[in-house]
Protein backbone atom coordinates (compact mmCIF):
# COMPACT_ATOMS: atom_id res chain seq x y z
CA UNK A 1 0.00 0.00 0.00
CA UNK A 2 1.10 3.58 -0.64
CA UNK A 3 0.33 6.78 1.22
CA UNK A 4 -1.23 8.47 -1.84
CA UNK A 5 -4.89 9.26 -1.11
CA UNK A 6 -7.62 11.38 -2.73
CA UNK A 7 -6.54 14.22 -0.42
CA UNK A 8 -3.06 14.01 -1.87
CA UNK A 9 -4.54 14.00 -5.35
CA UNK A 10 -6.43 17.17 -4.50
CA UNK A 11 -3.23 18.87 -3.32
CA UNK A 12 -1.48 17.92 -6.55
CA UNK A 13 -4.41 19.16 -8.64
CA UNK A 14 -4.44 22.47 -6.77
CA UNK A 15 -0.74 22.92 -7.40
CA UNK A 16 -1.09 22.21 -11.13
CA UNK A 17 -3.97 24.71 -11.37
CA UNK A 18 -1.94 27.42 -9.61
CA UNK A 19 1.02 26.80 -11.91
CA UNK A 20 -1.09 27.12 -15.04
CA UNK A 21 -2.71 30.34 -13.83
CA UNK A 22 0.68 31.86 -12.96
CA UNK A 23 2.24 30.76 -16.24
CA UNK A 24 -0.57 32.08 -18.41
CA UNK A 25 -0.98 35.36 -16.51
CA UNK A 26 2.22 36.87 -17.96
CA UNK A 27 1.61 35.99 -21.61
CA UNK A 28 0.24 39.47 -22.34
CA UNK A 29 3.64 40.98 -21.50
CA UNK A 30 5.39 39.02 -24.26
CA UNK A 31 5.51 41.38 -27.23
CA UNK A 32 9.02 40.82 -28.55
CA UNK A 33 11.30 37.87 -29.27
CA UNK A 34 13.70 39.18 -26.60
CA UNK A 35 10.88 39.01 -24.03
CA UNK A 36 10.16 35.44 -25.11
CA UNK A 37 13.79 34.20 -25.01
CA UNK A 38 15.50 36.21 -22.23
CA UNK A 39 12.61 37.96 -20.40
CA UNK A 40 13.73 41.37 -21.67
CA UNK A 41 16.98 40.98 -19.65
CA UNK A 42 15.25 42.20 -16.47
CA UNK A 43 15.78 39.19 -14.16
CA UNK A 44 16.87 40.11 -10.62
CA UNK A 45 18.94 38.05 -8.17
CA UNK A 46 16.11 36.45 -6.14
CA UNK A 47 14.17 35.34 -9.19
CA UNK A 48 17.37 34.13 -10.84
CA UNK A 49 18.29 31.97 -7.83
CA UNK A 50 14.83 30.39 -7.66
CA UNK A 51 14.68 29.82 -11.42
CA UNK A 52 18.15 28.32 -11.71
CA UNK A 53 17.66 26.03 -8.71
CA UNK A 54 14.26 24.86 -9.96
CA UNK A 55 15.51 24.27 -13.49
CA UNK A 56 18.52 22.21 -12.50
CA UNK A 57 16.59 19.83 -10.26
CA UNK A 58 14.28 17.51 -12.12
CA UNK A 59 12.91 14.09 -11.32
CA UNK A 60 15.64 12.56 -13.46
CA UNK A 61 18.18 14.37 -11.25
CA UNK A 62 16.50 13.01 -8.12
CA UNK A 63 16.51 9.47 -9.53
CA UNK A 64 20.18 9.41 -10.47
CA UNK A 65 21.46 11.16 -7.38
CA UNK A 66 19.44 8.76 -5.22
CA UNK A 67 20.95 5.92 -7.21
CA UNK A 68 24.38 7.38 -6.43
CA UNK A 69 23.52 7.32 -2.74
CA UNK A 70 22.31 3.73 -2.98
CA UNK A 71 25.35 2.52 -4.95
CA UNK A 72 28.13 4.77 -3.59
CA UNK A 73 26.98 5.99 -0.18
CA UNK A 74 27.84 9.53 0.91
CA UNK A 75 30.71 9.55 -1.60
CA UNK A 76 28.03 9.74 -4.29
CA UNK A 77 27.59 13.44 -3.42
CA UNK A 78 31.08 14.28 -4.79
CA UNK A 79 29.73 15.58 -8.15
CA UNK A 80 27.45 17.98 -6.26
CA UNK A 81 30.33 19.31 -4.17
CA UNK A 82 32.46 19.80 -7.28
CA UNK A 83 29.65 21.60 -9.10
CA UNK A 84 29.01 23.88 -6.13
CA UNK A 85 32.71 24.80 -6.07
CA UNK A 86 32.68 25.45 -9.82
CA UNK A 87 29.52 27.56 -9.58
CA UNK A 88 30.90 29.66 -6.74
CA UNK A 89 34.31 30.12 -8.39
CA UNK A 90 32.82 31.21 -11.71
CA UNK A 91 30.37 33.57 -10.00
CA UNK A 92 32.99 35.08 -7.69
CA UNK A 93 35.51 35.73 -10.46
CA UNK A 94 33.14 36.35 -13.37
CA UNK A 95 35.23 33.87 -15.37
CA UNK A 96 33.73 33.74 -18.86
CA UNK A 97 30.21 34.71 -17.74
CA UNK A 98 31.09 38.39 -17.29
CA UNK A 99 32.30 38.90 -20.89
CA UNK A 100 29.48 36.66 -22.10
CA UNK A 101 26.74 38.80 -20.49
CA UNK A 102 28.43 42.06 -21.49
CA UNK A 103 28.53 40.93 -25.12
CA UNK A 104 24.72 41.23 -25.30
CA UNK A 105 24.24 37.90 -27.08
CA UNK A 106 21.17 35.68 -26.71
CA UNK A 107 22.95 32.33 -27.03
CA UNK A 108 26.46 30.91 -26.70
CA UNK A 109 27.00 30.24 -30.44
CA UNK A 110 26.17 33.87 -31.17
CA UNK A 111 29.25 34.85 -29.18
CA UNK A 112 31.37 32.34 -31.09
CA UNK A 113 30.48 33.97 -34.41
CA UNK A 114 32.17 37.19 -33.32
CA UNK A 115 35.51 35.36 -33.04
CA UNK A 116 35.27 32.26 -35.20
CA UNK A 117 32.76 33.13 -37.91
CA UNK A 118 29.24 32.05 -38.95
CA UNK A 119 30.16 28.45 -39.81
CA UNK A 120 31.43 27.76 -36.31
CA UNK A 121 28.34 29.43 -34.88
CA UNK A 122 26.10 27.14 -36.91
CA UNK A 123 28.12 24.00 -36.06
CA UNK A 124 28.10 24.93 -32.36
CA UNK A 125 24.35 25.38 -32.45
CA UNK A 126 23.87 21.96 -34.01
CA UNK A 127 26.11 20.27 -31.41
CA UNK A 128 24.37 22.07 -28.52
CA UNK A 129 20.87 21.21 -29.71
CA UNK A 130 21.69 17.59 -30.51
CA UNK A 131 23.45 17.05 -27.20
CA UNK A 132 20.73 18.88 -25.28
CA UNK A 133 17.74 17.19 -26.87
CA UNK A 134 19.26 13.70 -26.74
CA UNK A 135 20.17 14.30 -23.10
CA UNK A 136 16.66 15.53 -22.35
CA UNK A 137 15.14 12.57 -24.20
CA UNK A 138 15.20 10.41 -21.06
CA UNK A 139 13.57 12.95 -18.72
CA UNK A 140 9.91 12.15 -19.33
CA UNK A 141 10.14 8.37 -19.02
CA UNK A 142 12.36 8.50 -15.94
CA UNK A 143 10.04 11.07 -14.34
CA UNK A 144 7.03 8.94 -15.16
CA UNK A 145 8.64 5.86 -13.60
CA UNK A 146 9.19 7.78 -10.37
CA UNK A 147 5.63 9.10 -10.21
CA UNK A 148 4.05 5.72 -10.93
CA UNK A 149 6.26 3.97 -8.36
CA UNK A 150 5.76 6.48 -5.54
CA UNK A 151 1.99 6.87 -6.03
CA UNK A 152 1.34 3.18 -6.65
CA UNK A 153 -0.35 3.89 -9.99
CA UNK A 154 2.02 1.56 -11.79
CA UNK A 155 1.16 -1.39 -9.56
CA UNK A 156 -2.54 -0.47 -9.66
CA UNK A 157 -2.49 -0.37 -13.46
CA UNK A 158 -0.78 -3.75 -13.60
CA UNK A 159 -3.46 -5.18 -11.29
CA UNK A 160 -6.29 -3.58 -13.28
CA UNK A 161 -7.33 -1.32 -10.39
CA UNK A 162 -7.15 2.09 -12.12
CA UNK A 163 -10.42 1.88 -14.00
CA UNK A 164 -8.51 1.74 -17.28
CA UNK A 165 -8.41 -1.29 -19.50
CA UNK A 166 -6.56 -2.65 -22.48
CA UNK A 167 -4.18 -0.27 -24.25
CA UNK A 168 -4.78 2.60 -21.80
CA UNK A 169 -3.92 0.48 -18.77
CA UNK A 170 -0.73 -0.74 -20.46
CA UNK A 171 0.33 2.85 -21.20
CA UNK A 172 -0.47 4.58 -17.92
CA UNK A 173 3.03 6.08 -17.76
CA UNK A 174 2.87 7.46 -21.28
CA UNK A 175 -0.60 8.96 -20.82
CA UNK A 176 0.31 10.54 -17.47
CA UNK A 177 3.49 12.18 -18.73
CA UNK A 178 1.88 13.25 -22.02
CA UNK A 179 -0.71 15.20 -20.04
CA UNK A 180 2.04 16.80 -17.94
CA UNK A 181 4.06 17.72 -21.03
CA UNK A 182 1.00 19.36 -22.59
CA UNK A 183 0.48 21.53 -19.50
CA UNK A 184 4.12 22.64 -19.55
CA UNK A 185 4.08 23.26 -23.30
CA UNK A 186 0.99 25.49 -23.13
CA UNK A 187 2.40 28.10 -20.77
CA UNK A 188 5.91 27.89 -22.24
CA UNK A 189 4.65 28.43 -25.78
CA UNK A 190 2.46 31.38 -24.76
CA UNK A 191 4.66 33.11 -22.17
CA UNK A 192 8.23 32.07 -23.03
CA UNK A 193 10.95 33.00 -20.55
CA UNK A 194 8.60 35.25 -18.58
CA UNK A 195 6.31 32.31 -17.85
CA UNK A 196 9.29 30.10 -17.09
CA UNK A 197 10.67 32.56 -14.52
CA UNK A 198 7.29 33.13 -12.82
CA UNK A 199 6.40 29.43 -12.64
CA UNK A 200 9.96 28.55 -11.60
CA UNK A 201 9.58 30.73 -8.52
CA UNK A 202 6.38 28.94 -7.50
CA UNK A 203 7.92 25.58 -8.31
CA UNK A 204 11.06 26.40 -6.31
CA UNK A 205 8.99 27.11 -3.19
CA UNK A 206 6.91 23.92 -3.49
CA UNK A 207 9.96 21.82 -4.37
CA UNK A 208 12.01 23.13 -1.44
CA UNK A 209 9.24 22.54 1.11
CA UNK A 210 8.66 19.01 -0.17
CA UNK A 211 12.34 18.05 -0.21
CA UNK A 212 12.98 19.40 3.28
CA UNK A 213 9.86 17.80 4.76
CA UNK A 214 10.63 14.32 3.42
CA UNK A 215 14.30 14.55 4.45
CA UNK A 216 13.38 15.60 8.00
CA UNK A 217 10.95 12.67 8.21
CA UNK A 218 13.66 10.23 7.08
CA UNK A 219 16.16 11.59 9.59
CA UNK A 220 13.56 11.40 12.37
CA UNK A 221 12.15 7.92 11.63
CA UNK A 222 15.06 6.07 10.00
CA UNK A 223 17.76 7.97 11.86
CA UNK A 224 21.13 9.41 10.90
CA UNK A 225 22.95 6.63 12.73
CA UNK A 226 21.09 3.99 10.73
CA UNK A 227 22.04 5.71 7.47
CA UNK A 228 25.72 5.88 8.45
CA UNK A 229 25.70 2.26 9.59
CA UNK A 230 24.11 1.14 6.29
CA UNK A 231 26.80 2.92 4.27
CA UNK A 232 29.61 1.53 6.43
CA UNK A 233 28.18 -2.01 6.30
CA UNK A 234 27.57 -2.16 2.55
CA UNK A 235 30.29 0.15 1.16
CA UNK A 236 32.98 0.36 3.84
CA UNK A 237 35.33 3.35 3.72
CA UNK A 238 34.52 3.75 0.02
CA UNK A 239 31.06 4.96 1.01
CA UNK A 240 32.62 8.04 2.60
CA UNK A 241 35.64 8.79 0.38
CA UNK A 242 35.75 8.60 -3.43
CA UNK A 243 39.45 7.75 -3.32
CA UNK A 244 38.77 4.64 -1.21
CA UNK A 245 35.96 3.48 -3.52
CA UNK A 246 36.94 1.01 -6.24
CA UNK A 247 34.17 2.35 -8.50
CA UNK A 248 35.41 5.93 -8.24
CA UNK A 249 39.03 6.97 -7.54
CA UNK A 250 40.92 9.96 -8.93
CA UNK A 251 39.73 9.47 -12.58
CA UNK A 252 36.13 9.79 -11.34
CA UNK A 253 36.93 12.95 -9.39
CA UNK A 254 38.96 14.54 -12.20
CA UNK A 255 36.37 13.74 -14.84
CA UNK A 256 33.55 15.15 -12.71
CA UNK A 257 35.60 18.28 -11.99
CA UNK A 258 35.98 18.87 -15.75
CA UNK A 259 32.35 17.96 -16.41
CA UNK A 260 30.92 20.26 -13.75
CA UNK A 261 33.11 23.24 -14.64
CA UNK A 262 32.15 22.83 -18.29
CA UNK A 263 28.48 22.53 -17.28
CA UNK A 264 28.60 25.76 -15.26
CA UNK A 265 30.29 27.58 -18.15
CA UNK A 266 28.41 26.28 -21.18
CA UNK A 267 25.20 24.41 -20.34
CA UNK A 268 22.75 26.66 -22.12
CA UNK A 269 19.94 26.30 -19.56
CA UNK A 270 22.30 27.64 -16.86
CA UNK A 271 23.66 30.40 -19.08
CA UNK A 272 20.12 31.48 -19.95
CA UNK A 273 19.87 32.95 -16.42
CA UNK A 274 23.06 34.96 -16.95
CA UNK A 275 21.83 36.20 -20.31
CA UNK A 276 18.43 37.14 -18.84
CA UNK A 277 19.98 39.01 -15.88
CA UNK A 278 19.87 42.80 -15.64
CA UNK A 279 23.66 42.99 -15.88
CA UNK A 280 26.81 40.91 -15.42
CA UNK A 281 26.99 41.65 -11.68
CA UNK A 282 23.47 40.26 -11.19
CA UNK A 283 24.36 37.12 -13.10
CA UNK A 284 27.47 36.61 -10.97
CA UNK A 285 25.49 36.95 -7.73
CA UNK A 286 22.97 34.40 -8.99
CA UNK A 287 25.83 31.94 -9.46
CA UNK A 288 27.51 32.47 -6.08
CA UNK A 289 24.26 32.41 -4.11
CA UNK A 290 22.93 29.31 -5.89
CA UNK A 291 26.18 27.36 -5.52
CA UNK A 292 25.31 25.63 -2.23
CA UNK A 293 22.09 24.34 -3.74
CA UNK A 294 24.12 22.05 -5.97
CA UNK A 295 25.48 20.25 -2.90
CA UNK A 296 21.91 19.80 -1.65
CA UNK A 297 20.91 18.72 -5.17
CA UNK A 298 23.07 15.60 -4.77
CA UNK A 299 23.01 15.16 -0.99
CA UNK A 300 19.26 15.30 -0.29
CA UNK A 301 18.18 12.64 -2.83
CA UNK A 302 21.38 10.77 -1.93
CA UNK A 303 20.09 10.51 1.66
CA UNK A 304 16.83 9.16 0.27
CA UNK A 305 18.79 6.54 -1.68
CA UNK A 306 20.81 5.59 1.41
CA UNK A 307 17.56 5.25 3.39
CA UNK A 308 16.28 2.90 0.68
CA UNK A 309 19.50 0.89 1.02
CA UNK A 310 19.05 0.69 4.81
CA UNK A 311 15.39 -0.36 4.62
CA UNK A 312 15.22 -2.47 1.44
CA UNK A 313 18.76 -3.88 1.41
CA UNK A 314 21.37 -4.04 -1.35
CA UNK A 315 19.40 -6.52 -3.44
CA UNK A 316 16.85 -3.90 -4.53
CA UNK A 317 16.90 -2.34 -8.00
CA UNK A 318 19.19 0.64 -7.42
CA UNK A 319 17.35 2.99 -9.81
CA UNK A 320 13.84 2.31 -8.47
CA UNK A 321 14.73 1.59 -4.84
CA UNK A 322 14.21 5.19 -3.71
CA UNK A 323 10.65 5.71 -5.07
CA UNK A 324 9.64 2.23 -3.87
CA UNK A 325 10.90 3.08 -0.40
CA UNK A 326 9.09 6.44 -0.36
CA UNK A 327 5.85 4.83 -1.58
CA UNK A 328 5.42 2.97 1.73
CA UNK A 329 7.31 5.36 4.00
CA UNK A 330 5.75 8.78 3.33
CA UNK A 331 2.32 9.19 4.99
CA UNK A 332 -0.85 10.56 3.41
CA UNK A 333 -0.90 14.35 3.20
CA UNK A 334 2.85 14.60 3.00
CA UNK A 335 2.73 12.28 -0.04
CA UNK A 336 0.69 14.90 -1.89
CA UNK A 337 3.32 17.52 -1.06
CA UNK A 338 6.08 15.15 -2.24
CA UNK A 339 4.38 14.46 -5.56
CA UNK A 340 3.68 18.17 -6.04
CA UNK A 341 7.34 18.91 -5.29
CA UNK A 342 8.52 16.36 -7.84
CA UNK A 343 6.05 17.64 -10.42
CA UNK A 344 7.37 21.15 -9.72
CA UNK A 345 10.91 19.92 -10.28
CA UNK A 346 9.99 18.19 -13.53
CA UNK A 347 7.85 21.01 -14.93
CA UNK A 348 10.46 23.68 -14.27
CA UNK A 349 13.16 21.57 -15.91
CA UNK A 350 11.05 20.68 -18.94
CA UNK A 351 9.87 24.25 -19.58
CA UNK A 352 13.35 25.76 -19.26
CA UNK A 353 14.99 23.11 -21.41
CA UNK A 354 12.37 23.39 -24.15
CA UNK A 355 12.80 27.16 -24.28
CA UNK A 356 16.59 26.94 -24.18
CA UNK A 357 16.98 24.60 -27.12
CA UNK A 358 14.35 26.59 -29.02
CA UNK A 359 16.41 29.75 -28.56
CA UNK A 360 19.49 28.07 -30.07
CA UNK A 361 17.52 26.66 -32.99
CA UNK A 362 16.02 30.08 -33.75
CA UNK A 363 19.04 32.23 -33.07
CA UNK A 364 21.85 30.08 -34.46
CA UNK A 365 20.71 27.15 -36.62
CA UNK A 366 17.89 28.84 -38.54
CA UNK A 367 19.50 32.31 -38.73
CA UNK A 368 21.26 31.66 -42.08
CA UNK A 369 17.97 30.54 -43.61
CA UNK A 370 15.92 33.55 -42.54
CA UNK A 371 15.87 35.96 -45.44
CA UNK A 372 15.38 39.58 -44.62
CA UNK A 373 14.33 41.06 -41.30
CA UNK A 374 11.45 39.37 -39.52
CA UNK A 375 9.08 41.52 -37.49
CA UNK A 376 8.46 40.71 -33.83
CA UNK A 377 5.10 39.06 -34.40
CA UNK A 378 6.48 36.70 -37.03
CA UNK A 379 9.49 35.93 -34.84
CA UNK A 380 7.27 35.09 -31.85
CA UNK A 381 5.15 32.75 -33.96
CA UNK A 382 8.27 30.97 -35.19
CA UNK A 383 9.71 30.57 -31.69
CA UNK A 384 6.44 29.22 -30.35
CA UNK A 385 6.30 26.74 -33.22
CA UNK A 386 9.85 25.59 -32.40
CA UNK A 387 8.94 25.01 -28.73
CA UNK A 388 5.92 22.99 -29.87
CA UNK A 389 8.10 20.94 -32.23
CA UNK A 390 10.53 20.18 -29.39
CA UNK A 391 7.59 19.01 -27.29
CA UNK A 392 6.53 16.64 -30.09
CA UNK A 393 10.10 15.31 -30.34
CA UNK A 394 10.26 14.67 -26.60
CA UNK A 395 6.85 13.02 -26.69
CA UNK A 396 7.71 10.45 -29.33
CA UNK A 397 11.46 9.97 -28.86
CA UNK A 398 11.73 10.13 -25.09
CA UNK A 399 8.36 8.74 -24.03
CA UNK A 400 6.49 6.70 -26.58
CA UNK A 401 9.67 5.22 -28.04
CA UNK A 402 11.50 3.68 -25.04
CA UNK A 403 15.25 4.22 -25.10
CA UNK A 404 17.42 1.13 -24.86
CA UNK A 405 20.74 0.62 -23.12
CA UNK A 406 22.27 2.08 -19.99
CA UNK A 407 20.76 5.51 -19.30
CA UNK A 408 23.65 6.75 -17.18
CA UNK A 409 26.13 6.07 -20.01
CA UNK A 410 23.67 7.65 -22.42
CA UNK A 411 23.48 10.85 -20.37
CA UNK A 412 27.23 10.97 -19.89
CA UNK A 413 27.99 10.58 -23.58
CA UNK A 414 25.49 13.19 -24.77
CA UNK A 415 26.74 15.63 -22.13
CA UNK A 416 30.44 15.14 -22.91
CA UNK A 417 29.96 15.41 -26.68
CA UNK A 418 28.53 18.89 -26.12
CA UNK A 419 30.42 20.15 -23.09
CA UNK A 420 34.00 19.20 -23.97
CA UNK A 421 34.19 21.35 -27.10
CA UNK A 422 31.88 24.20 -26.05
CA UNK A 423 33.84 24.89 -22.86
CA UNK A 424 37.09 25.07 -24.83
CA UNK A 425 35.51 27.42 -27.37
CA UNK A 426 34.13 29.72 -24.68
CA UNK A 427 37.39 30.03 -22.74
CA UNK A 428 39.32 30.57 -25.98
CA UNK A 429 36.82 33.15 -27.20
CA UNK A 430 37.06 35.14 -23.97
CA UNK A 431 40.76 34.96 -23.13
CA UNK A 432 42.89 33.67 -26.02
CA UNK A 433 42.80 36.10 -28.97
CA UNK A 434 45.20 33.99 -31.06
CA UNK A 435 42.68 31.14 -31.42
CA UNK A 436 40.74 30.97 -34.69
CA UNK A 437 38.12 29.14 -36.72
CA UNK A 438 40.39 26.22 -37.62
CA UNK A 439 41.05 25.53 -33.97
CA UNK A 440 37.36 25.88 -33.11
CA UNK A 441 36.32 23.40 -35.80
CA UNK A 442 39.00 20.94 -34.67
CA UNK A 443 37.88 21.24 -31.03
CA UNK A 444 34.25 20.53 -31.96
CA UNK A 445 35.26 17.46 -33.97
CA UNK A 446 37.65 15.99 -31.39
CA UNK A 447 35.39 16.75 -28.43
CA UNK A 448 32.60 14.74 -30.06
CA UNK A 449 34.76 11.98 -31.58
CA UNK A 450 36.54 10.70 -28.47
CA UNK A 451 33.51 9.83 -26.29
CA UNK A 452 31.67 8.34 -29.26
CA UNK A 453 34.76 6.26 -30.13
CA UNK A 454 34.85 4.91 -26.57
CA UNK A 455 31.24 3.74 -26.75
CA UNK A 456 31.86 2.01 -30.07
CA UNK A 457 35.09 0.35 -28.93
CA UNK A 458 33.57 -1.00 -25.70
CA UNK A 459 30.93 -2.84 -27.74
CA UNK A 460 33.41 -4.59 -30.05
CA UNK A 461 34.72 -8.01 -28.92
CA UNK A 462 38.28 -7.23 -29.96
CA UNK A 463 38.52 -3.91 -28.11
CA UNK A 464 35.79 -4.06 -25.47
CA UNK A 465 37.99 -5.21 -22.60
CA UNK A 466 40.67 -2.62 -23.39
CA UNK A 467 38.10 0.18 -23.57
CA UNK A 468 36.32 -0.79 -20.34
CA UNK A 469 39.24 -1.83 -18.14
CA UNK A 470 42.18 0.22 -19.44
CA UNK A 471 40.59 3.44 -20.70
CA UNK A 472 37.31 3.41 -18.78
CA UNK A 473 34.41 5.87 -19.09
CA UNK A 474 36.15 8.48 -16.93
CA UNK A 475 39.43 8.18 -18.82
CA UNK A 476 37.64 8.68 -22.13
CA UNK A 477 35.87 11.72 -20.70
CA UNK A 478 39.11 13.28 -19.46
CA UNK A 479 40.63 12.60 -22.89
CA UNK A 480 37.72 14.41 -24.55
CA UNK A 481 38.35 17.62 -22.58
CA UNK A 482 42.12 17.45 -23.02
CA UNK A 483 41.77 16.50 -26.68
CA UNK A 484 39.41 19.38 -27.44
CA UNK A 485 41.84 21.85 -25.84
CA UNK A 486 44.80 20.38 -27.76
CA UNK A 487 42.83 20.46 -31.01
CA UNK A 488 42.01 24.14 -30.46
CA UNK A 489 45.71 24.94 -29.95
CA UNK A 490 46.98 22.89 -32.89
CA UNK A 491 44.26 24.02 -35.31
CA UNK A 492 44.79 27.68 -34.42
CA UNK A 493 48.56 27.31 -34.89
CA UNK A 494 48.21 25.66 -38.32
CA UNK A 495 45.91 28.27 -39.85
CA UNK A 496 47.97 30.67 -41.99
CA UNK A 497 48.16 34.21 -40.60
CA UNK A 498 47.14 35.75 -43.92
CA UNK A 499 43.69 34.15 -43.61
CA UNK A 500 43.08 35.23 -40.03
CA UNK A 501 39.55 36.18 -39.17
CA UNK A 502 36.16 34.57 -39.76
Amino acid sequence: MTGFTPVDGGLVGLYLLATMIAGLAVRKHVGKVEHFLVAGREMDVSLGIASLAATEFGIVTCMYTAQNGFNLGFAGAVPGILMALAMWLVGATGFCIKPLRESGVVTLPELFEKRFGPRVRWASGVVIVLGGLLNMGVFLRTGGEFLLEVTGLGAAAAAGETGLSGWAAAHTLELTMTALLLLVAVYTILGGMLSVLVTDFLQFVVMSVGLIAVTVLILADVGWGTLVDAVARHHGSGGFSPFANAKMGWPYVLFNACLNLATVLTWQTILQRVLAARDAATGRRVFTRTSFFFVARFLVPGIWGIAALAVLGPGADSLHAMPRFLATFVPAGLMGLLVAAMLAADMSTDSSYMLTWASVIWNDILAPFRRGAWDERRGLRANRAIVAAIGVFLLFYGLWYPLKGDLWTYLGVTGTIYLASMSVLLVSCCYFPRTNSWGAAAAIAVGALLPVAYLVLEQLPATGRFAREIVGPYGSGIAAYAGAAAAMAVGSYLKPRRTEGP
